[in-house]
């Protein structure tokens, strides 16, 4: 029989050990974060039927849905939207906390003439990078633009906002905002290529990242180069098509029939979201901005707001507005983390399963395609690259932002068919590629992630940590295996020079290396660029450009 002092103690230890699986599970959580933003214009010259009540209903048609699913959010003005007092009258009616009010940074006829800049448009609002964004103005121009902005926005409102959004900004713009009026948080427009005129390509993939001080896309790596603004990647990419195909839009955008207006789609991407493995943190941004009209945003976001309101009862999501996420992040991270975002089911009959690694140095993109593997995307990320509109100005109807491309599946293959380094092996003399199992994707620490993918007697085990990637076999999964760089005939690719520890680059001016810490870069006799092979059964390469 037990004594009092031998129960007590084994209370104690009970309770102690309670408390430390408690704390590890709060520690290596990973919350799953929706933000619902919807931003509003009072000008669409695009479309006659577009008018001011049409777009001005559908935000009251916004607010009743999420309010229908107690879901809160965030709405962001632009500025023709700001100065139109039905909206402030409208918003104001919000309650606080559960709502937030912000900036949407397109910029409008009336806002910069009241900036005291001509304006080039030709419509009170034209969306053309040149005209209506701040890399169409010189840095001093901006300045003026943000001041006539935020000290408006406090007239109507009574405070400066805290988050700001837009489809493209630069870090100068950002610099001011967080400098003289204290930002929370921003966000950009998802990776695509030359959608709308925007190109934003190789970047965090998802979540968000603390920018360089010189460069709002590229990751900072360390905290004094860093603006202390997060920034989160916006409309939840499809992580498998959005990437296959970077001129398409394949989001939780409720307008895609294809995609956030399909149901299938919806279902599988939330269960993906909320269920699949994520390291550090998972996020997605739903919601719509009114130019696309109440009929068409109707019957997508009546099938998601449901589905989120749902996900939120269970506890497995945080609906938050983004100025609430961005200063948990802030709190929660000194610097940018290391997170993921896996799909260990696709939609509907497809095999395919992947997952988007994100460090402050680096992202890469693992494929499993028809039982194979590739890897199919990894870019760099160094903070000394500005980018181009940190000084400069776009004077066309584009812009582009990029970071370092090491493998670059889409923009080195064909559209819906991305190429990348492929796993292959040597069988009776014939190069086939390595077929498998389903890969199981494990957290190990806060930043570091396994993946091990059954194949053949074996198995290929592969750690994704902050700067580097590891790949050993456990078994025998095959004989001879190595990576090969197969590229379209008419792609791009910024390779200089292959040696036998390194690949050499050379990127819009910038030098940099990729680095096998162990493995064999060689360049094959036949089409493909280079080959990468195991020592000693393992590859590392060192993944930061530093």
């Amino acid at each position: 029989m037990m004594n009092k002092f031998s129960f007590i103690k084994s209370l104690a230890l009970l309770l102690l050990v309670g408390f430390t699986c408690f704390c590890y599970a709060q520690k290596t959580s990973s919350p799953r974060i929706v933000n619902i933003v919807n931003f509003i214009r009072d000008i669409e010259p695009r479309e006659a039927h577009v008018t001011k009540d049409v777009l001005y209903e559908t935000v009251v048609n916004q607010i009743k849905l999420m309010k229908q699913y107690q879901l809160g959010g965030t709405f962001l003005l632009q500025y023709d939207a700001l100065i139109d007092e039905r909206y402030a009258t409208l918003l104001k009616t919000l309650p606080k906390g559960e709502f937030e009010i912000g900036a949407w940074w397109e910029l409008p006829q009336p806002l910069i003439e009241k900036a005291g800049i001509k304006w080039r448009g030709k419509y009170a609002w034209d969306w053309h990078s040149d005209v209506g964004f701040s890399v169409g103005y010189t840095p001093a121009e901006r300045e003026k633009i943000i001041d006539v902005y935020f000290a408006d926005f406090k007239k109507i409102f009574g405070y400066y906002p805290k988050s700001v959004a837009s489809w493209v900004i630069d870090a100068h713009s950002l610099n001011y905002m967080y400098d003289k009026y204290h930002i929370v948080a921003t966000a950009n427009c998802k990776d695509q290529v030359g959608t709308d005129g925007f190109t934003l390509w190789g970047g965090y993939w998802n979540q968000a990242y603390y920018p360089s001080r010189v460069n709002a896309y590229m990751p900072a790596q360390h905290t004094q180069k860093q603006l202390p603004v997060p920034v989160f990647r916006m409309l939840g990419s499809d992580p498998i098509r959005q990437y296959a195909d970077g001129r398409s839009v394949t989001t939780l955008e409720p307008v895609y029939k294809h995609a956030g207006g399909n149901e299938q789609w919806i279902n599988w991407f939330f269960d993906s979201f909320a269920n699949d493995p994520s390291l550090g943190f998972n996020y997605t941004q739903a919601g719509q901005e009114n130019s696309f009209t109440w009929n068409d945003m109707k019957k997508g976001l009546e099938m998601q707001m449901p589905i989120i309101a749902r996900l939120r009862d269970e506890g497995k999501v945080r609906v938050e507005t983004m100025g609430a996420s961005g200063e948990w992040f802030k709190k929660t991270y000194k610097v940018t983390p290391a997170t993921t975002f896996a799909v260990s089911k696709d939609l509907g009959e497809s095999d395919k399963k992947t997952i988007w690694y994100n460090s402050r140095f680096y992202r890469l993109n693992l494929l499993w395609e028809e039982g194979t593997m590739r890897i199919a995307d990894i870019h760099l990320f160094n903070e000394t690259i500005p980018d181009k509109y940190f000084k400069g100005v776009t004077t066309v109807n584009q812009s582009f932002f990029y970071t370092l491309p090491v493998v670059d599946g889409f923009q080195w293959g064909k559209a819906g068919k991305p190429t990348g380094l492929r796993l292959l092996t040597l069988e009776n003399g014939e190069v086939i590629p390595l077929k498998g199992g389903d890969p199981v994707f494990t957290n190990v620490d806060a930043s570091t992630v396994h993946i091990s993918w059954p194949c053949g007697k074996g198995s290929f085990e592969i750690d994704l940590k902050e700067n580097t990637m590891n790949i050993t076999t456990k078994g025998t999964p095959a004989s001879n295996w190595y990576f090969e760089l197969a590229v379209s005939e008419n792609a791009k690719v910024p390779l200089i020079g292959v040696q036998a520890n390194q690949i050499s680059y050379n990127f819009d001016g910038h030098a940099y290396q990729l680095v096998a810490k162990k493995g064999l870069f060689s360049k094959p006799g036949n089409t493909a660029l280079v080959q990468l092979k195991p020592v000693s059964g393992s590859i590392t390469l060192q993944l930061a450009d530093l």
